[in-house]
């Protein structure tokens, strides 16, 4: 199915922040964008600073002058609801009330040709509801933008019981032709990103609630240890807790109140103190005061070293063990460091889960909670002489990561097994929506499903037998083997040929991989590469050499290159540096291609930490003879 034609106009309804980016994406795209509030004054003023972002992203050199003006040029504030008629598509993003939306797409569809496609932005409300009312549901979809709108890549493409497929297939089309990453998802609660993020927030709140860490120190472990780019009361507190909790109880609502999605108490707390975050001054943490401390474990010296076991330190790999005479490390698998103990000889001592043993910087431990000081100081500092911070938590089931990844998987999972998405377009909008370090459905496949179902269990067991039950499919997952993920040969062949060209350029790359970095995604024109700010990379101040970042921006610049298999050649670069980096840091390079009526060889790549930009590049790129890999159509 062929995107939305360049020609065919584009109406947005609704000129808020995310209407507003909306209709830049569009109209930077190539398309006449007219843009309606029905508050007086609001579509112009929209418009208006839509210009001065256009104007900005000149002066940044992310945009040509004429590309901006040509955008501008394409941009028009209307009066009236009538104004959208001969509008191919139209994009509402007005206020999330069911009513509301309900009466707008009425009037839409009396105005609109038949042939038009109506989306709606919705993140919580069922397009099938808003369609109810409409004498043809089937031209009705969700198209799902992330805010910012002209910087997420992700796009969640919705379809009702009722949309037509080859609606959800244009818009598909039109997604990936504005630059944007679509999934596909059924219209059911929280969609992907939403539903399937629930346990980030939800975990880390009862852990909060039952006195077992401290918000600093959640935060510290997901992110030093879980590979995640922000924790999630940092995260709340930068999305806003009122915000996050009205996800939290939409899709609770929907799903029946089911225990698995009960929103947390304390947020509801934090929510009616007024303290909702960065944009309050105050929630979980206060926004203009340090930051506490982690809880972390005074250094420890002097004690055996000899530890022996299976495969040195990975405690990713199974059956894994390593220990002494009277300790034993242990990854945890849900159950306390009591139950693992025992009667027996030694004191076990677990060890939480890492997204990579290797790159992390800190990892929890808990051991049972009368265990020998000499035992839990002997495993302290074994993993300080690592290099590794220790946090020594309390003999909590599940400790901090392994509880909120196994939730995520069997979320990922549920999803997956009730239809929502498939696995690979779960994974692709937990990385691209929420920035998780690895796909939920990808990690609970590498962990073990048997693994996931016995953290559940142990959860179960201890403190919840409703909301952490496991499902009659992951509980045949865990028994019987894994269900294949979505094959790549099921993807676009674009998308399949893309990574193939990636890995091939990679595996040459010996610079990238001394550095660390990964590349994350990767479809035609587009890219995602990442690297950890290491010891090694920083200065005498201890900031991160502007060589090394400019690096990771050329890296993610040549994969999205080379992306269409074309052997592709830099002609010229520059970078801006914005704001340092440090030790510890995740540093992501998002690099694009900037289309201007077909393939430009220009690209623009944002490195960014969490919401900060670190730095902006441009590259201009021309093909040489030759591919990468063998374009299998070929071959």
């Amino acid at each position: 199915m062929d995107a939305i034609a360049r020609s065919v106009p584009v109406g947005v309804v609704g000129a808020g922040t995310m209407g507003a980016g909306i209709a830049q994406v569009a109209a930077v795209a190539g398309h006449e964008v007219r843009v309606y509030d029905a508050a007086g004054g609001s579509a112009a003023a929209a418009v208006e600073g839509i210009f001065q972002r256009l104007a900005r992203e000149v002066d940044k050199g992310r945009l040509l002058a004429e590309e901006a003006e040509d955008a501008a040029t394409r941009l028009h504030a209307v009066a009236t609801l009538e104004d959208l008629a001969g509008c191919g598509l139209v994009i509402e993003a007005v206020v999330e009330d069911l009513e509301v939306k309900r009466a707008l797409f009425t009037g839409l569809e009396a105005v609109c040709g038949p042939d038009a496609v109506l989306a709606t932005n919705t993140s919580s409300l069922s397009v099938d509801a808003i369609a109810e009312s409409l004498a043809q549901p089937g031209r009705m979809a969700g198209l799902h933008f992330f805010n910012p709108a002209p910087v997420l890549p992700l796009v969640e493409v919705i379809s009702g019981a009722h949309t037509d497929a080859s609606v959800a297939d244009r818009l598909v089309a039109t997604a990936q032709a504005w630059g944007k990453t679509p999934v596909r998802a059924a219209s059911t609660p929280g969609f992907i990103v939403n539903r399937v993020a629930r346990p980030f927030y939800g975990e880390a709140f009862r852990l909060l609630e039952a006195g077992s860490a401290d918000a600093a120190t959640v935060d510290a472990l997901l992110r030093e240890s879980g590979g995640f780019r922000m924790g999630p009361f940092e995260l709340a507190d930068l999305i806003g807790h009122d915000v996050n909790l009205a996800v939290s109880r939409s899709v609770w609502e929907a799903f029946g109140r089911d225990p698995r999605f009960t929103p947390s108490v304390l947020q509801e707390r934090l929510v009616a103190d007024g303290r909702l975050g960065r944009k309050t001054g105050r929630g979980l943490y206060v926004t203009d005061e340090p930051r506490p401390e982690p809880s972390t474990a005074d250094p420890v010296a002097g004690l055996p070293t000899t530890w022996t076991g299976s495969g040195g330190f990975d405690p990713s790999a199974p059956g894994w063990s390593l220990g002494t005479d009277e300790v034993s490390l242990r990854l945890t698998d849900g159950r306390t460091a009591a139950q693992h103990t025992g009667g027996g000889p030694r004191t076990v001592v677990l060890v939480d889960l890492a997204l990579d043993y290797a790159g992390a910087s800190r990892v929890g431990i808990a051991a049972p909670e009368h265990a020998p000081k000499e035992h839990v100081d002997a495993a302290v500092g074994f993993l300080q002489g690592l290099g590794l911070a220790v946090t020594v938590l309390p003999d909590t089931p599940g400790l901090v990561v392994a509880r909120t990844v196994a939730t995520l998987a069997a979320a990922a999972a549920d999803a997956a097994d009730s239809g929502v998405a498939t696995a690979e377009d779960i994974d692709t909008a937990m990385r691209l929506g929420v920035n998780y370090p690895r796909g939920p459905y990808e990690w609970g496949t590498a962990l073990g499903w048997h693994w996931v179902a016995g953290v559940l269990d142990a959860l179960a067991a201890a403190e919840d037998p409703v909301r952490y039950r496991v499902s009659a499919q992951l509980r045949d997952r865990a028994a019987n083997g894994e269900p294949a993920l979505e094959t790549a040969e099921k993807l676009p062949p674009g998308i399949v040929l893309a990574r193939r060209a990636a890995e091939a350029m990679l595996a040459g790359d010996a610079a990238s991989r001394t550095l660390g970095m990964t590349l994350d995604d990767v479809v035609p024109g587009a890219a995602h590469v990442s690297m950890r700010v290491r010891a090694d990379m920083v200065n005498g101040h201890g900031i991160c050499h502007g060589g090394l970042i400019f690096t990771l921006a050329d890296t993610a610049f040549a994969v999205a290159c080379n992306s269409y298999n074309r052997s592709t050649v830099a002609q010229s670069a520059e970078v801006t540096f914005l704001a340092p980096a440090r030790e510890g840091d995740l540093l992501v390079a998002a690099a694009q291609e900037r289309h201007r009526n077909g393939r430009s060889g220009l690209y623009d790549v944002t490195v960014y930490r969490d919401d900060t930009t670190i730095a902006e590049f441009r590259g201009r790129s021309r093909e040489i003879p030759g591919t990468l890999v063998p374009d299998e159509e070929d071959t």
